[in-house]
């Protein structure tokens, strides 16, 4: 996994992260749900580069 990867998937989770944390918050179920998939999709992909990396070796 590269160092760009790593960091966008890390961004991403963040900002999932925040997401749900605002709409928690704000008591905005849409945006809640919407920080729990980004954090999903972000686990995905980290997931799946975890495997080429295996691969790779």
């Amino acid at each position: 996994m590269g160092i760009a990867d790593k960091a966008k998937n890390a961004a991403e989770d963040l900002a999932g992260k925040a997401k749900e944390v605002i709409g928690d918050v704000t008591n905005d179920d849409s945006l809640k749900a919407e920080g729990k998939k980004d954090q999903a999709k972000s686990s995905v992909k980290k997931a799946g580069e975890d495997v080429k990396d295996v691969f790779k070796k």
